[in-house]
């Protein structure tokens, strides 16, 4: 069992009794320190990309893509990066979790 490159799921739930949770993928060291007030290390050292995926499932469900009218209900924009500092800024960190991301079931590259 690998630990995927030592990466991290970032995971932001709208509500306590919603079962959507929107995830992205962080560095966790890097996350750490920004999280904790050091905004001077650049986004893309935090986060694997800026992708973000959404469960309807909550933790069991499969991972797909969030859809622009998703971001923008939920985070009030429908710009990605903007989305991505919300969930980074109110998400909780979970270690050592991830989950499949790509339901082709094909792990591909950027």
């Amino acid at each position: 069992m690998g630990n995927n490159n030592g990466l991290s799921e970032v995971v932001y739930k709208p509500d306590s009794q919603s079962t959507d949770e929107f995830i992205v993928i962080v560095n966790p060291d890097s996350y750490q320190s920004w999280r904790s007030g050091n905004r001077t290390i650049p986004l893309a050292d935090v986060v694997d990309s800026f992708h973000i995926y959404h469960s309807g499932q909550g933790s069991q469900g499969i991972l797909g893509q969030v859809s622009k009218q998703q971001l923008d209900t939920v985070f009030g924009t429908s710009k990605e990066d903007e989305a991505v500092v919300l969930i980074l800024e109110r998400g909780h960190l979970q270690h050592g979790k991830m989950r499949s991301h790509d339901k082709s079931g094909r792990n591909s590259s950027h």
